[in-house]
């Protein structure tokens, strides 16, 4: 029965549809195709997310991106592909990154589009999926698998300095229909969604930095939804902090507290770790989200050392 409510609230609303990280700022490029070419090298960055561990068919998430930056940092590419699995409905996306970049002041400004093909996925032979009749004699349930791919592109802007960053995205224009069967109501598509990001470094003292980030994201017909993370900064190898998301329901102080932690262990290898202590009524049937970065840098072509592949 859960399967049946997920397919639901996947095709027939129109919410936030997108993937969603708590470690965002270590995948920005997720979201923000102007982001590639910032670290100078090339990065490439995994992600696992599982969210509402303990509910049946929650959220899943994995994550493979990778971008680098050519004709002396003047241009960045970059792709993402990336998995989403949530009930019985599971998609596959494959993004492809161009981003041009011009120095302004201290920093670059990236301008970036991406192009993208995503292929939707319903399981209808999964044995999880139950009626109080037998689901082969409802003619309204499909039997096995229904698949299409839609296309899609976006565009957005990212400015990063050593010390600051700020981003702008909109990384799916095309309101795709995603009614996986040949019907004429239109149950579901595919909505516009919208991402704003900002952080800045403030130095503590020589081995002590605090950095305050914040996410803003939007859905068309979806309240706004907003992380704000703060962490501290350990002799430039070490973070850890917390991050309060904004949302939830009516019965809570927010959708989740959220605590994360993240180590430098050498020039190229960064691994990061998050927890979300959920604050909605969910809370009753999770415990808790559990989500896992790994990021490596490779020399330039240059043989240079990275300017700060780490942070912004």
């Amino acid at each position: 029965m859960f399967s049946l409510v997920c397919v639901v609230c996947f095709l027939g609303l129109s919410a936030q549809q997108e993937h969603q990280y708590t470690q965002w700022m270590n995948s920005k490029l997720s979201i923000n195709p102007a982001y590639a070419g910032s670290n100078f090298s090339p990065c490439l960055t995994g992600i696992y997310r599982n969210q509402w561990i303990g509910f049946d068919k929650s959220p899943e998430t994995q994550q493979l991106s990778y971008d680098m930056s050519l004709n002396n940092d003047r241009v960045g590419i970059g792709a993402n592909l990336y998995r989403n699995a949530v009930g019985i409905t599971e998609y596959i996306t494959f993004d492809a990154i161009y981003s041009y970049r011009i120095p302004v002041g201290n920093g670059f400004l990236g301008l970036g589009a991406q192009a993208s093909i995503r292929n939707l996925t319903n399981d209808y032979s999964d044995p999880d999926l139950v009626s109080t009749l037998p689901i082969a004699g409802d003619g309204s349930i499909p039997q096995g698998q229904l698949s299409k791919f839609v296309p899609d592109f976006g565009f957005g802007v990212y400015y990063n300095t050593a010390d600051f960053y700020f981003g702008a995205s909109i990384p799916r224009l095309l309101n795709n229909e995603i009614d996986l069967e040949d019907i004429d109501t239109n149950i579901g598509r595919e909505v516009d969604h919208a991402f704003i990001m900002a952080g800045y470094k403030i130095d503590l003292n020589e081995n002590l930095e605090l950095l305050p980030q914040a996410l803003i994201k939007y859905a068309n017909n979806s309240p706004l939804d907003i992380d704000f993370n703060l962490s501290l900064l350990i002799q430039d190898k070490y973070t850890i902090g917390g991050t309060y998301r904004f949302g939830g329901d009516d019965e809570s102080f927010g959708e989740s507290i959220d605590v994360l932690v993240g180590a430098q262990f050498t020039n190229h290898i960064f691994a990061g770790l998050s927890w979300d202590f959920t604050l909605s009524e969910i809370r009753q049937a999770t415990n808790g989200t559990l989500e896992i970065a790994l990021r490596y840098c490779f020399e330039s072509s240059e043989g240079e050392e990275f300017a700060n592949p780490r942070f912004f």
